[in-house]
């Protein structure tokens, strides 16, 4: 790929640039004070993927790409995969993808589910690669069209072949 980018938690201090990236790729999916209590509960976890700063004035800082998930009981619910259009199709979406399943894998959750709008088939098409499966589907669940959302899951997460090292599962 060749992009220099690193994947780490994000805090609240960096939520001005979660607001700009959220702005480009939902429209303002979240407001600011959703963002706040995302970044401040124990239970959600988020990730951000953040690229060598360019000389130019960014007003993502840095930020290309983030992905968050909630851990309920022994599971990991995935509400948001983030990145940002002018790094999308190189392969981020895998990487923050293969994070957040490792993250999830770390605390010991068990399985992961997640709503994606049922025209979004690129995003399907990565689940399905990664061993999430359609289990039902949510209609209507998207408030800005009426879209229903399709509901996926995948169990798994504490199987052995689930262990390798990151690096090692992006590159392939």
């Amino acid at each position: 790929m060749g992009l220099d980018v690193t994947v780490d938690s994000i805090s609240v201090d960096e939520i001005e640039p979660i607001l700009v990236l959220d702005r480009l790729c939902f429209g303002g999916l979240w407001s600011i004070d959703s963002y706040r209590r995302e970044l401040t509960n124990d239970n959600s976890h988020f990730l951000g993927i953040s690229a060598a700063k360019s000389l130019q004035s960014d007003p993502t800082d840095g930020l290309i790409g983030f992905g968050c998930f909630w851990a309920i009981l022994d599971e990991a619910h995935i509400t948001l995969l983030a990145i940002h259009p002018q790094y999308q199709r190189q392969g981020l979406g895998k990487l923050l993808l293969i994070s957040l399943l490792d993250r999830a894998r770390t605390i010991e959750m068990a399985r992961a589910t997640l709503e994606v709008r049922a025209s979004n088939q690129g995003a399907i098409n990565l689940y399905e690669k990664y061993a999430f499966q359609t289990v039902g589907r949510r209609k209507k669940y998207y408030q800005d069209n009426g879209e229903d959302g399709v509901i996926m899951w995948r169990g798994g997460l504490q199987h052995p072949a689930n262990s390798p090292d990151l690096a090692d599962r992006w590159s392939s």
